[in-house]
């Protein structure tokens, strides 16, 4: 007898609550605000990162998930803005993988979401080098509030629990594919 996992079950549940709850508009802009903050922080730590996007000055990329949008004007300093309200997009992204858990899963197994690219290849190609080649070092930002043994420490436990939470869903989804065969 197959059983049905409780991952799908709440798959499911995300679905309809997304498509029932919708966010209010000031608050999905501050959100937008809040995340060109984060992406302009982790930029800021990569100059060759900000070198590259300065080629791509005032271009437009829309990064579309399900009804959320994202349109991001690159600035002459390399860095990120909103667009502006109907800017049109030099690049759009629209991530395929509309279920909400199977996209942590995915990214918890370190894979990157299956995304659909329309326009600029150059654009596209500079952001897909930006997604490579930039990460955010969790660890120097955390030695500037609380001092650098706190951090490391802190940092040490983050990433072994993020180890044992990657094996747990490997596993899991090993077991869904068995149960499926």
């Amino acid at each position: 007898m197959a059983t049905q996992s409780p991952f799908s079950l709440l798959g499911n549940l995300a679905e309809r609550a997304a498509q029932v709850v919708q966010p209010p508009a000031w608050l999905v802009h501050e959100g937008q605000q809040r995340l060109v903050l984060f992406l302009n922080h982790v930029l800021m730590q990569e100059p060759l990162a900000m070198e590259r996007l300065v080629r791509q000055s005032g271009r437009v990329a829309l990064v579309q998930w399900r009804q959320f949008s994202l349109a991001l004007l690159v600035t002459p300093a390399g860095l990120f803005n909103l667009a502006p309200e109907g800017a049109r997009p030099d690049l759009r992204l629209e991530v395929t993988n509309t279920n909400p858990f199977s996209l942590v899963q995915a990214a918890l197994r370190g894979d990157k979401p299956s995304i659909r690219i329309e326009g600029d290849v150059q654009l596209a190609a500079d952001l897909q080098w930006l997604a490579d080649n930039v990460s955010w070092d969790v660890e120097e930002d955390l030695a500037r509030v609380i001092g650098d043994v706190p951090a490391h420490t802190l940092a040490s436990l983050a990433r072994s629990a993020m180890q044992a939470v990657r094996q747990f869903v490997g596993r899991r989804a090993g077991d869904g594919a068995q149960q499926l065969a």
